[in-house]
């Protein structure tokens, strides 16, 4: 039989199981394994399956070992035909349509903040999606525990996109952005003269998620009535549940709850901020925030906002958790010419542009 790719079948393995939500070891497994084997040539690697010889090597244990011989025996791997399997149910035809109208993904997360894969693996997993763009959205100074971009690190990674860039597929690319905070007197945590260069500008709440109703809304509206906001990312900061096995971010090392509340705000008079201002609002997939929750999604469609469907993904898998988001936006009636990311990535921009 023709052997197939093992370093592929080891990825796609760890793919599926970052979007089964499951533990951080397993999904380090088969990233690792994929990894060592990538340094290796080819002849090197069936030899060392042949002999016996895989688990010699640092990061390849015998699971991942194994599914490597039945890659080279041109077999799929039984691990992967088993998550495979088990993928779970297919959207309703309302959900389908919409996720098949997203062409982006306007929230996600690498490692050079708290992700947990390099920004090409990110770029390069969007792109098996048949997404045409991804907004890399790495999170701002302020937010320390999540290893925030100061300014200069976030001039170095502008370069480093532009450089990824012109090694992606034709007709794919990544754009610039950020997950800015949005700080306790409503002002955006970065520069303005940095905020003008990126493509699109995430704002989101991480800290006083407790505070009282008035100063939210005062905080909140603040920040929307800022030219370089272009979407509010999960506006109300909930947790339904804990944080996915394997993620890290935000308030892990504090002993996050495994559930939280939402902020209290004005919801109307930040929805009509939003829609008379342009800015978009996140319908936030992660599993674990579902936010907002689905009575302020119609809250914010009567108001007459615009939306972006997001993964805020942290690793490879996570991308493709967009479903979700599709599923909730569907019930509340969200139609898709209502959603800024199935556009296509030059009107994206011009939007954005526009807004400033």
């Amino acid at each position: 039989m023709t052997a197939r790719d093992p370093i592929a079948d080891l990825r796609r393995i760890a793919f599926l199981l970052e979007r089964a939500n499951e533990a951080t070891y397993r999904v380090r497994a088969f990233r690792s394994a994929a990894k060592a084997l990538a340094e290796l040539p080819a002849k090197e690697v069936a030899e060392r399956a042949r002999t016996g010889k895989l688990t010699e090597l640092t990061g390849v244990g015998d699971v991942t070992a194994r599914c490597v011989a039945e890659s080279l025996a041109g077999e799929e791997p039984v691990y992967l035909r088993r998550l495979v399997a088990t993928e779970g149910t297919d959207l309703d035809a309302a959900a389908a349509a919409l996720r098949t109208a997203l062409r982006g993904d306007c929230h996600t997360h690498s490692d050079w903040s708290d992700g947990g894969s390099p920004i090409e693996e990110m770029a390069l997993a969007a792109v098996e999606l048949g997404h045409e763009y991804v907004v890399l959205t790495d999170h701002s100074p302020r937010l320390k525990v999540a290893r925030g971009l100061t300014a200069d690190r976030l001039r170095k990674q502008l370069d480093h996109v532009a450089a990824v860039n012109d090694a992606l597929p034709k007709g794919f690319r990544i754009l610039t952005g950020i997950e800015v905070d949005i700080l306790a007197d409503g002002s955006l945590d970065q520069t303005d003269e940095l905020l003008a260069r990126l493509d699109v500008v995430v704002g989101s709440v991480h800290s006083g998620l407790s505070d009282e109703r008035a100063k939210m809304t005062r905080r909140m509206l603040a920040a929307i009535d800022n030219p370089h906001l272009d979407i509010l990312g999960h506006c109300t900061g909930r947790m339904v549940s804990s944080r996915p096995a394997g993620v890290k971010g935000p308030g892990d090392r504090a002993h996050r709850p495994r559930t939280r509340g939402e902020s209290d705000f004005d919801a109307d008079a930040v929805f009509a901020a939003c829609a008379e201002r342009g800015v978009a609002v996140e319908i936030n997939s992660r599993p674990e925030r579902q936010d907002p929750p689905k009575r302020l999604i119609r809250r914010a469609l009567e108001a007459g906002c615009r939306f972006a469907i997001n993964t805020d993904a942290h690793a490879p898998g996570q991308l493709d958790w967009q479903r979700f988001g599709c599923e909730r936006a569907a019930l509340c009636g969200v139609p898709a010419d209502r959603v800024v990311n199935t556009w296509p990535a030059d009107r994206l921009l011009k939007w954005a542009r526009t807004r400033r």
